[in-house]
């Protein structure tokens, strides 16, 4: 990996550790089903997986799930790894190179719908296998919260997108 890559990749993971800190915070949405978060650090792996590279994009998801386990236990960890691995994995699937920048910003509200839904189904497997089979009653309200959150969390995406690229130089002449 070079350098830059490297550093980007390492403070974008710095960041998310920052971002779920911030949103720990942040009071239970009164309006939220039992479990139901933002997924604001999720706005960073995005970020990692559309300008930084999709290789980058799983070792965030991986370093954030170690990040878990060690702050919070092995089925919080779990439940971070599938979730994140399938979120990534979904929306480095439905990325299509070559997109006219124009047309990124519908691009970028999908994906991150995606990726919060896919999220909470990777969660799901998790719960399923090692918790309760009853948990797919949930299925439904997991797929609208997805849609909710990753709506929420595609627009911020798209309103940081200056500053993220400004922070990280991406766009700069001679930059990549």
């Amino acid at each position: 990996m070079k350098t830059k890559t490297l550093t980007r990749t390492a403070l974008l993971f710095a960041l998310s550790i920052v971002m779920a800190y911030l949103e720990h915070l942040i009071p239970p949405l009164p309006f939220a089903p039992p479990g139901v978060k933002l997924g604001l650090s999720n706005i960073i792996t995005m970020y990692a997986l559309f300008f930084i590279g999709i290789p980058q994009a799983f070792l965030i998801a991986v370093l954030k799930a170690g990040f878990v386990l060690l702050t919070r236990g092995t089925i919080a960890s779990l439940l971070s790894l599938s979730g994140g691995l399938a979120s990534v994995g979904v929306m480095a699937l439905l990325s299509i190179p070559g997109r006219k920048d124009d047309s990124k910003k519908l691009t970028y509200l999908f994906l991150s719908i995606s990726g919060a839904i896919f999220h909470n189904l990777g969660q799901l497997v998790i719960v399923y296998f090692m918790i309760s089979h009853s948990f797919l009653a949930y299925i439904p309200v997991l797929i609208i919260s997805g849609i909710v959150m990753g709506l929420i969390t595609g627009s911020l995406l798209y309103l940081l997108l200056p500053a993220l690229h400004h922070s990280f130089g991406i766009g700069r002449k001679g930059d990549a």
